[in-house]
């Protein structure tokens, strides 16, 4: 299935049913009077997070969603049915903004969370409605209400609790096929990553969601290479698992380019806690290994695990460590959580 992280859409709610105009006509009723009933309610347009979906493909065959209109009202004082909910499905972590992205209308980040797009137009009155003691025989109804009608963009923003940033060729698509049962393209040129893969990593008796997230240049964050385009799905990581090519001859700069993209784009991305990792030391021998290591460490101020995607050396060190930092993330929200929700005290006279 081909990734889709945008999509433009059109809804229309359901316009409201017309009221009637009618009158009681019965054999051997003295008094008739009007009976003309009320239209239905047009149908509303919402949009929910369900689970099994990870792109936006749907959008791309189909842009146009319109609810059922209410059914019109009826004679004997029936009011017409009102239009079925029509649920636009998306997948988790998708965000809904205005025709001009200007405005987040809604931001689903839970399975089965809701959120009304257009709101179905009310029915109209039918006579019945309009009689009083000195207008015993109205003739007027009134049209249902138009139901309303935009335009509006769905962005998804994978939810993962680890994105692997790095440069291009940094080994991040190697890496999560030998953790995960996931299977990304893996080539020898840059950019061989176009979209976003996710996986499932397992360590010990704990599993999170790794995502591999194509690679960044300098100035990614003005539109560079991909730009900005997948620079959106690691603000919902909770960790940054920062790969570094140690074949390459200046590892510090490679971290140094990487870190200032993050904090070009914001959204506090170079606030996040990472795992600072020299990925492909199979391919260097043991004093350049050490040189570059202790470069990077003196740069960095943190001292960096040595893996290799391709030979395995190091992969539990590094799932060890990317565990313990989603952990302590995990318990810094709850702790937030905590605090803004204070248990409620038992009632006092």
């Amino acid at each position: 299935m081909k990734f889709l992280d945008e999509a433009k859409i059109y809804v229309k709610a359901g316009d409201g049913g017309n009221g009637v105009c009618s009158f009681r006509r019965e054999k051997y009723v003295e008094f008739g009077g009007p009976d003309g009933g009320n239209g239905g309610k047009g149908g509303d347009v919402v949009v929910e997070a369900v689970e099994g979906l990870n792109t936006l493909i749907d959008f791309r065959y189909r842009q146009h969603f319109k609810a059922r209109r209410g059914t019109d009202g009826k004679g004997r004082d029936r009011t017409g049915a009102g239009g079925d909910e029509l649920v636009i499905e998306v997948p988790v972590g998708t965000q809904v903004l205005d025709e001009d992205k200007d405005f987040v209308l809604a931001d689903l980040t839970e399975i089965g969370e809701r959120a009304p797009l257009a709101r179905g137009g009310r029915g109209g009155l039918g006579n019945a409605a309009f009689k009083s003691s000195t207008n015993r025989a109205p003739r007027r109804a009134d049209p249902g209400q138009s139901g309303e009608e935009l335009w509006v963009w769905l962005r998804l923003k994978l939810i993962a609790d680890a994105g692997l940033v790095g440069l291009p060729n940094a080994g991040k698509s190697t890496f999560l096929s030998r953790v995960s049962r996931a299977r990304p393209k893996i080539a020898d040129y840059p950019f061989t990553t176009l979209h976003p893969n996710l996986g499932v990593v397992g360590a010990g008796e704990e599993e999170f969601v790794l995502a591999d997230i194509p690679g960044l240049i300098e100035g990614a964050h003005e539109g560079a290479g991909l730009g900005t385009q997948f620079l959106g799905h690691i603000e919902r990581c909770r960790v940054l698992l920062h790969l570094i090519d140690g074949t390459q001859e200046d590892p510090v700069e490679a971290w140094q380019t990487v870190r200032a993209e993050l904090a070009g784009y914001g959204a506090d991305l170079d606030r996040k806690p990472e795992v600072l990792v020299l990925n492909k030391v199979d391919a260097l021998p043991g004093d350049l290994l050490k040189d570059r290591a202790a470069e990077l460490e003196a740069a960095t101020g943190v001292q960096p695990i040595l893996c290799s995607g391709v030979s395995g050396d190091g992969l539990q060190a590094v799932l060890a460590a990317l565990l313990e930092r989603i952990q302590e993330a995990n318990a810094l929200d709850a702790e937030d959580l905590a605090v803004e929700t204070p248990a409620e005290e038992g009632w006092r006279p």
